[in-house]
């Protein structure tokens, strides 16, 4: 039997739960070294079968939606539940200095104290929309870990929405209390996106207006074409005084009940593996392009053509192609 490299934590006790082990092997994963590669992935292929049953929920929403209050306060609902929670917070990297704040066990430190609870912040590495480029596996390792409940948060900007929409089961936006200029906000996009739109903040003096913005927004999504087995719902509730959180777990409990008994959810999961396929083949694809020695030297003087306008994009693009396939013949 070959003898497990000392950076590689030992699959056995990332099965048993042992959050040393499994802290170790989302570092390794989320290494850029080439070294560390071949090893990430045949850890991620010996746990993969220890993968898959847990729910994958994913949680948007604007700066100072309250995304971390509610995450603690559903959080410690589950644990006190008997469930398991692992948060991935992706925390945006700055485009100055690339260094992350990383401050969600901070912002959550209730739930960092939970001994069923695992926070893990990942900087964004200024992949699309903020989401972490690695996310897709540490949700495997958090699975193969044994935790039943999977949230990954996204720090709500640009396309952050609809990157984690494709990689969980549950897709809930959190709003704030305001009917008028938020409904004419919200990009039409993300209401098609979302499983569920949770007004958040319905305390004081914002309980009505509360109930005004669920009637608003859910006029607005029966406008919409929802495909599917569920019609998504909206619904109201205060993180902070832990009113209507212990509902929105109900919601989505019977979303995966639903979506289990009819096949839909194990067809989801299916359709996601498939897109993450894609998506790799394409980023692969894309790294060699940018490592091939003819490209870095003819790339300069072609984007040059197409910036004045001497060749259109598209031959620019198959000359580049064309010295990559005949490099590797």
């Amino acid at each position: 039997m070959t003898r497990v490299a000392p950076t590689v934590p030992a699959v056995e006790h990332i099965i048993a739960g042992q959050r040393r082990a499994l802290a170790k092997a989302i570092t390794l994963i989320e290494s850029t070294r080439p070294a560390h590669f071949p090893l990430a992935q045949t850890l991620l292929e010996q746990l993969l079968p220890h993968s898959g049953k847990s729910i994958r929920i994913g949680i948007s929403g604007i700066p100072g939606v309250g995304k971390s209050t509610f995450i603690e306060a559903f959080g410690l609902l589950l644990t006190s539940l008997g469930k398991k929670v692992a948060v991935l917070a992706v925390d945006p990297s700055s485009p100055v200095a690339g260094g992350s704040i990383l401050g969600d066990k901070t912002r959550m430190e209730e739930l960092s104290r939970d001994p069923n609870a695992f926070i893990r912040p990942s900087p964004s590495k200024g992949t699309l929309g903020g989401v972490a480029n690695k996310t897709r596996e540490t949700m495997v390792l958090c699975e193969a870990a044994g935790f039943d409940v999977i949230i990954v948060e996204t720090v709500g900007v640009g396309q952050s929405e609809f990157e984690v929409a494709s990689m969980v089961d549950f897709f809930l936006v959190l709003m704030l209390p305001n009917a008028g200029d938020e409904l004419q906000g919200i990009k039409r996009g993300i209401m098609e996106l979302a499983d569920a739109l949770v007004i958040n903040k319905a305390d004081g003096e914002s309980v009505n207006l509360a109930r005004l913005t669920c009637a608003h927004y859910q006029n607005a999504m029966n406008l919409l074409v929802h495909a599917g087995f569920w019609k998504p719902r909206v619904m109201a509730c205060s993180a902070l005084e832990q009113h209507g959180v212990s509902e929105v777990w109900q919601m989505i409990d019977e979303y995966r009940q639903s979506g289990q008994e009819n096949g839909q959810f194990a067809r989801k999961r299916a359709r996601q593996n498939s897109q993450w396929l894609t998506k790799l083949l394409h980023d692969m694809l894309e790294q060699k392009l940018k490592e091939n020695a003819a490209v870095k030297v003819q790339m300069p003087a072609l984007e040059q053509k197409v910036i004045a306008s001497e060749i259109t994009p598209y031959a620019a693009a198959k000359t580049l192609i064309e010295l990559v396939f005949a490099s590797s013949e």
